[in-house]
């Protein structure tokens, strides 16, 4: 019996990753590199690689890197507090577990920033527990996001249930213990999710395998 679903925010929640993408393909253009959807999917959301390393991957002058990455945030920031899209039918699924199951956020972002993104969405009142970067010390693939989320809401890896968007969230889950359903969005849909329950269209697919 699932007794809770633990979420990942970026890409699941909201539409941030698509958001990230475009601003961080700007900055690269600025250093003159071609930053594509395949090599973002494949290096950072699944390997879990950072901008500066990507950048220095490409070929770009070290030099000039750390500037327009530094800048790249302080944009990304701001428009994080202009309410980025809600991914599909977000809304409707929350509502239909709420009350029914133990719900928690388990994300990389840390909390200012995961508060400024949902400053106006309402989506927050639907989580007994949100676990940021901010809670823990090792990141997504790491198990110990989904270990402290399981902690923090007296669950037993057998009870739950993970929503995730990438491997490397799909390794963080399964590495917990935890069974994981994968929701892929435009820059993950071309990656491979062995191990996973199942790959939905959308999150309204997970209330199968949630709901009696």
């Amino acid at each position: 019996m699932i007794k809770a679903v633990l979420w990942d925010n970026d890409g699941i929640l909201v539409d941030t990753e698509t958001l990230f993408f475009k601003i961080t393909r700007s900055a690269f253009i600025r250093l003159g590199l071609d930053l594509t959807e395949e090599i973002w999917g494949t290096q950072h959301l699944s390997e879990g690689k950072g901008s500066r390393e990507i950048a220095i991957s490409l070929g770009g002058d070290p030099d000039r890197i750390a500037p327009v990455i530094d800048k790249r945030n302080l944009m990304y920031n701001q428009i994080l507090g202009q309410s980025p899209p809600i991914r599909p039918l977000v809304r409707e699924t929350l509502t239909a577990l709420f009350g029914q199951v133990k719900m928690a956020i388990v994300t990389g972002s840390r909390r200012e920033q995961l508060h400024t993104m949902h400053n106006s969405n309402g989506l927050l009142k639907f989580f007994d527990k949100i676990i940021t970067g901010d809670d823990y010390i090792h990141y997504k693939p790491h198990p110990e996001p989904y270990l402290t989320a399981m902690k923090a809401l007296d669950v037993n890896a057998k009870h739950c249930i993970a929503i995730e968007d990438s491997p490397r969230g799909l390794a963080s889950a399964r590495s917990a213990g935890i069974t994981c359903i994968i929701v892929p969005n435009e820059l993950t849909r071309m990656l491979e999710f062995t191990g996973a329950l199942s790959i939905e269209q959308d999150v309204s697919g997970t209330l199968k395998y949630i709901q009696d």
